[in-house]
């Protein structure tokens, strides 16, 4: 990905976080001025939102770098093996046998 495409994706993902967050504290505060609960919990679903795109926006934005960095190799050069994301065909529970 070049660097200006990179860093222009990185500012576009942090306005809509900020965005989000105010928009979070806009709706606690009418919540707040109106004593009405359902504005309160649409503010912290929002809140969880925008917690959540940043929380991806680092795991993306800086897990393909330091991975790639320590194979060595250049971002274009990875490959990922979908077969070794599968999960197992038998999973062994502490609860097997025993209900």
């Amino acid at each position: 990905m070049p660097a200006h495409l990179f860093t222009l994706t990185a500012l576009l993902l942090v306005t809509a976080v900020v965005a989000l967050v105010a928009w979070a504290l806009q709706l606690m505060q009418a919540a707040n001025d109106r004593k009405e609960f359902s504005l309160m919990l649409a503010g912290c679903m929002v809140c969880s939102a925008a917690v959540g795109l940043a929380t991806v926006m680092v795991l993306t934005l800086t897990g393909s770098q330091t991975a790639t960095a320590d194979l060595g190799l250049a971002p274009s050069e990875v490959s990922f093996n979908l077969e070794s994301l599968l999960v197992p065909q038998t999973l062994t529970l502490p609860v097997d046998g025993h209900l």
